[in-house]
């Protein structure tokens, strides 16, 4: 630990997490853009990253990090889909709501 720096308390990792958690929840609820609803979703995954991360340490052991990484991998993979997605039905609309997804229906 560096000299003259205190740890953070396990609080203060909750509480900025919960923020982070319903700002996330209201970015999905609130906007009916696709590309903001995915940030608010990955807003809501690094909260619970945050989480998983601040009780490993607190805890002392590895379990968080590997739920973390998990969670990364989880995140990559629904952006990349989601992404995709959202191309294509901006390639066949120019104005896509996530309320008239029938368009995607081939």
């Amino acid at each position: 630990m560096t000299p003259g720096l205190l740890p953070m308390p396990l609080v203060d990792y909750l509480a900025l997490s919960a923020v982070m958690f319903f700002i996330g929840v209201t970015g999905v609820i609130v906007r009916r853009n696709p590309l903001v609803m995915l940030m608010s979703i990955e807003l809501m995954f690094n909260a619970a990253n945050l989480l998983f991360v601040a009780y490993a340490r607190a805890w002392l052991n590895d379990a968080g990090h590997i739920f973390a990484f998990l969670v990364i991998t989880v995140a990559a993979a629904e952006a990349a889909i989601a992404l995709a997605i959202v191309v294509i039905a901006f390639r066949a609309s120019k104005n896509v709501d996530v309320d008239e997804a029938s368009a995607l229906r081939g």
